[in-house]
């Protein structure tokens, strides 16, 4: 079944349900609690930013280059059919569709820490499935060392693809242990809802231990490669933004600190608090970079 925003569960309700289930050992079986998909172990304990926060503060400059002006205009984005096409060191290479890669029979729910490269952040709950079931659906080949993503090129619905500033469309890129690492999923939705267009429906990368714009989104082509891939940010800026682009405290950049960041919804009085090394997930991710210079490797 194919399901709209009427049949999805309001953020309110999905509070309630997630402090019901913390303290319930049975739960009664709905269709909007199926939506939710399976709860994960990877999941912080942190309070959610509300919808509305997630959904008009954000970064998607295929849209415009202002925080609300991927609410404003992303509407006129056509989200179905859509399909992704997965190629290079595969064994399977083709056009799949969402549901193809993913089922809702398989979404989870991750409620992650996203880190702006802007100093500001969020906890946002996400529905998806990890990248590393698509790409073995795939089949990686041997030789695939990194793994590179497009996002939709539609200058008709995107507006801003049809003035300059980045060489569109998007392109960001992983080293193919970063994409097979379990934190590393492909969302679909977040707060029970099917992905809003502003947030990157209706299929984008979430890989929280890094800045936000390697998140990439309304991904359309996934590639396995054996070289590293070149990425939108860094063939603009190199100086500013790197490959890796990890969330580290100890490498600022170049033009403000990245010691402490702003969360989003704390309120004039919030205050700024510390930035977490990796973005707090250094216990499961900081193996991936053992021996490198990360400020060399940025």
């Amino acid at each position: 079944m194919k399901l709209g925003w009427a049949d999805v569960t309001p953020e309110s309700v999905w509070l309630n349900r997630r402090a019901f289930i913390a303290g319930a050992a049975v739960v009664t079986a709905s269709p909007a609690l199926a939506l939710s998909g399976k709860q994960s172990a990877f999941s912080t304990d942190e309070k959610p930013n509300s919808f509305e926060e997630i959904t008009n503060y954000n970064n998607f400059y295929e849209f415009g280059f202002g925080k609300e002006d991927p609410a404003r205009h992303a509407g006129a984005l056509t989200t179905d059919p859509w399909s992704v096409e997965i190629g290079g060191m595969v064994d399977r290479p083709g056009s799949y569709g969402v549901e193809d890669l993913a089922p809702e029979s398989a979404l989870e729910e991750r409620i992650y820490r996203l880190r702006c490269v802007e100093a500001w952040s969020m906890i946002i709950p996400w529905l998806g499935v990890p990248l590393a079931s698509v790409l073995n659906k795939a089949g990686v080949q041997p030789g695939a060392k990194f793994v590179a993503f497009e996002t939709l090129l539609r200058p008709s619905e995107m507006r801003a693809q049809a003035g300059g500033g980045i060489d569109w469309p998007y392109r960001e890129g992983l080293r193919l242990d970063e994409a097979m690492h379990p934190l590393t999923i492909l969302a679909t939705g977040l707060y029970d809802k099917p992905m809003p267009n502003q947030n990157g429906a209706p299929i984008r990368l979430v890989v929280p231990w890094k800045y936000g714009f390697k998140s990439i989104k309304s991904v359309v082509k996934i590639t396995l490669t054996d070289s590293q891939p070149r990425t939108s940010w860094q063939s603009l800026q190199p100086s500013e933004y790197g490959f890796y682009a990890n969330v580290n405290p100890e490498v600022d950049h170049p033009r403000w600190s990245q010691a402490s960041e702003r969360r989003i919804g704390a309120g004039l009085l919030g205050g700024r608090q510390e930035t977490l090394m990796f973005n707090g997930y250094g216990d499961q991710v900081a193996s991936l970079y053992a021996g490198m210079d990360l400020t060399q490797n940025y």
